[in-house]
């Protein structure tokens, strides 16, 4: 059975994550969506309420192969605790690229477990930031966040 590690802060979960986790559930048998909690990040959204956003969205979308944790360790290391031989990563662009890169090189020699980059495709220009800037400004984010995430917000 092949096991995929979908890790992020998911802080919110936007339709550039739900693309990628599309694309992972049709590769793996189980993809385990790991909720990181960075010590030196601050979170806008509590973990464990993002944890339930994105359970519903399983739910409700009929995913049946994922399901989600939250995390505060090394990802690779929580990624091998639960049986994951590969973790998956979201690629907008060229920067991504090369940052996930050095990640990944790492990430396998010290578990052997090897990273899959999923494209974000057309969503390639949302990220978790700027949803929160417009946010932040009084802007309407409900096109850049899948519906189940945005009645939490």
């Amino acid at each position: 059975m092949n096991t995929a590690f979908y890790a992020g802060s998911f802080d919110p979960f936007t339709i550039g994550h739900l693309h990628v986790l599309l694309k992972a559930v049709q590769l793996f048998d189980k993809v385990i969506i790991g909720i990181g909690v960075h010590p030196t990040k601050k979170r806008r959204f509590d973990s464990n309420v993002m944890k339930d956003a994105i359970e519903t969205l399983i739910k409700e979308r009929n995913l049946t192969n994922v399901s989600v944790i939250c995390y505060d360790n090394l990802t690779v290391d929580v990624a091998k605790e639960h049986g994951a031989n590969f973790l998956i990563r979201g690629i907008r662009n060229g920067t991504d690229y090369e940052y996930e890169e050095n990640i990944a090189t790492v990430n396998e020699q010290i578990s052997g477990i090897d990273t899959i980059y999923v494209r974000a495709g057309s969503h390639g220009f949302i990220s978790s930031s700027m949803v929160m800037e417009l946010l932040n400004h009084g802007h309407d984010v409900s096109k850049y966040l899948p519906e189940e995430i945005f009645r939490l917000i």
